[in-house]
Order: structure tokens, then C-alpha cells, then sequence
């Protein structure tokens, strides 16, 4: 056993972890001896042992304070992701001990996932009361790197295309047709007849750039001659959407669930869109596993897609699940 790897296995701590990730949060002792609550000579100390222990230097002595030399980054990167597998033992261990079941990290989609998850949360409150979930809102760019360090257990909507997937697994859900919607007052909500280049004198509510809808649709609309004007919304959120087209003539780009609600009816426009979108789905990181209450949310998302399909009389592919094998740990990272 050379001396790097009797360190790691034998020697190497929890507070050596938190050290690093701390030097790499402020970059300064002071503040690093300030928040550990230690003095300034023990900080140092403490990194001098640990590069010692180690054989390598991991941070540069500069005039803007410490900077992670390439073995540092390694080194902090997998702190982080060891110190977070930590606190979710810590998490299920209390759990455990208290008589609940446990907690799921889940991050939203929400253009897609607005009717789907709601639906999944309350059979999973049904099944086990004791099973708490953390839901978090935010685009495909910012949730899969937080899915990939293990902030989150899984990620629900949409799901992205296979090439941004890495060592991510899938299971799809719920294949939603695309469809162009108006609120009921809509002029063209009372047309028996309709052709693209009615479209042309209203404004929209789009997708921001970036996001897995917008340009599928803006092609769409170009091989139609129907220009995108300069009047228009951006956004995600399917509340704002359906409250804009209740008030307004817009029309916007909606999935299938949403779309019916029943609660907030709107206008489906009789044009045919191709499939735009794959289908709405989970996502977990196939290097981590899931845990029993990731599981299991995972069995009441199954539940609700195929409650939703009979509800609104849509076709449903067959349930599938996709392993997709990944091409290196920094493409999933964002890098």
C-alpha cells in the first residue's frame, strides 16, 4: 500500500473534508479559522498535515488568497460529494431512529412536471405519512449538476435529450403531446376552422431561450411562416401562463396534463404539432442508487402518470426505463 492510499483509507477524517471544502469556500484563513471557530495557526496546521499526509500540494499561497492547485479541485470535488452521502446517512439514521420512513430531494421541472408531481407527492403522503420530500423548481442546466453531486435524489418533467444524459438513468412517465393554447375568450377559441397564419397577429408566451422547447418550437412555427413579433413573455412557470392567457390574447405552447385542467380550462387550437419534446420522466444519478423513500417516490410518480392518462384519455407509450452509460463524470458535472 503506497503512502497516498494507506492516507485515504486509514487516516483520512470527516474534519479534514469539511476543512477543504471550507479553504474553498473563502479562500482565506481568516475567514476560515472565523467560521471553523479555531484560530488562524491551527487552520494551517491542519492543511500543512493533510498535504503532508497526502504528498501532494493542494492549495497556492497567492496575494488573492489560497487557490486549489489541480489535486485540490480532485480532492475538494469529491469532499463534497462524500460529505453530502454523510449527511443523508445522518438524514435516514434520524429518521430511522425518530419512527419516520425518511426524506426525497426532488428537483421540478416545472413546465412539465406541475400536474404530474403534485399528483405523486399525495400518493406518496398516503402511502407513508412519515416520508418527507424536498422539492426544488429550476431547469435542466441547474438541476442535473445538483442530481449528479447528490443534492437531490431525483429529477421529475421533462425528460432532456439522450446526449445531455451522462451516467444519469431514466424512467419515462408520461409521453404528453404538445399543444397550442388560448384562454376560452380567445378570438380564435371561436373559430371552427383554423390555419397557421391566423396565428400571426397575436402575441406569445414562450419558453425562454436554452430551454428543451424553444427552438424545436420556434422551427416549427418558421416552417409554418408564422414569425415570432416582438411582443411576447418568456417563462417557465405554467401558473403565470395560464393566468396571462385567462386575461389576455396570447397563446401559449403547452403538454397534454396541464393543458386539461379542468380547474383553469383553456383552448386547445386544432394545429397539429409534431412531437416537439421527449417524454416526461424521472431521473436519478445510476452511480448512487436510490434510497427506500427515493424508491418509493419513484412507484407513486408510476402511479400518477398512469392516473393522469386515464383521466384526460391519452395514450401512453409503455412504461420504459433507459440506462444511459456515461460518457465521463464531467459531462454530467456541466463541464
Amino acid at each position: 500500500m503506497s503512502a497516498l492510499d494507506w492516507y485515504l483509507q486509514i487516516n483520512l477524517k470527516a474534519r479534514h473534508l469539511r476543512l477543504l471544502v471550507t479553504i474553498d469556500t473563502y479562500r482565506n484563513l481568516t475567514q476560515v479559522a472565523d467560521v471553523t471557530h479555531v484560530t488562524v495557526p491551527a487552520v494551517s496546521k491542519s492543511l500543512a498535515e493533510l498535504e503532508r499526509g497526502i504528498g501532494l500540494t493542494l492549495f497556492s499561497r497567492t496575494a488573492q488568497g489560497l487557490v486549489p492547485t489541480q489535486y485540490g479541485d480532485c480532492l475538494i470535488r469529491h469532499a463534497r460529494s462524500m460529505l453530502t452521502i454523510l449527511h443523508q446517512a445522518r438524514d435516514e439514521l434520524k429518521a430511522l431512529s425518530s419512527g419516520t420512513e425518511g426524506k426525497v430531494r426532488i428537483g421540478m421541472l416545472p413546465a412539465s412536471a406541475s400536474v404530474l408531481l403534485p399528483q405523486a407527492l399525495s400518493l406518496l403522503k398516503q402511502r407513508s405519512p412519515g416520508t418527507n420530500a424536498v422539492v426544488v423548481e429550476g431547469t435542466t442546466s441547474s438541476l442535473l449538476p445538483e442530481l449528479w453531486q447528490g443534492h437531490l435524489d431525483l429529477v421529475v418533467g421533462r425528460l432532456p435529450p439522450p446526449d445531455t444524459l451522462g451516467s444519469f438513468e431514466e424512467k419515462e412517465l408520461l409521453e404528453e403531446p404538445v399543444t397550442l393554447v388560448t384562454g376560452r375568450h380567445h378570438p380564435l377559441a371561436r373559430r371552427k376552422t383554423l390555419a397557421w397564419s391566423d396565428l400571426r397577429p397575436f402575441p406569445w408566451i414562450l419558453p425562454p431561450p436554452g430551454s428543451i422547447l424553444r427552438d424545436p418550437l420556434e422551427r416549427v412555427l418558421e416552417a409554418h411562416e408564422v414569425p415570432l413579433t416582438n411582443n411576447y413573455i418568456e417563462t417557465l412557470s405554467v401558473h403565470v401562463a395560464r393566468a396571462q392567457l385567462q386575461i389576455s390574447d396570447f397563446i401559449a405552447v403547452m403538454s397534454g396534463t396541464p393543458a386539461h385542467d379542468a380547474a383553469q380550462p383553456l383552448h386547445i387550437l386544432s394545429l397539429s404539432l409534431p412531437r416537439l419534446l421527449r417524454p416526461a420522466g424521472v431521473l436519478w444519478n445510476r452511480n448512487r442508487g436510490l434510497t427506500p423513500s427515493a424508491q418509493l417516490m419513484v412507484s407513486c410518480l408510476e402511479e400518477a402518470a398512469q392516473r393522469l392518462l386515464t383521466e384526460i384519455g391519452m395514450t401512453s407509450r409503455p412504461v420504459s426505463s433507459v440506462s444511459r452509460a456515461a460518457r465521463a463524470a464531467s459531462s454530467a458535472d456541466g463541464r
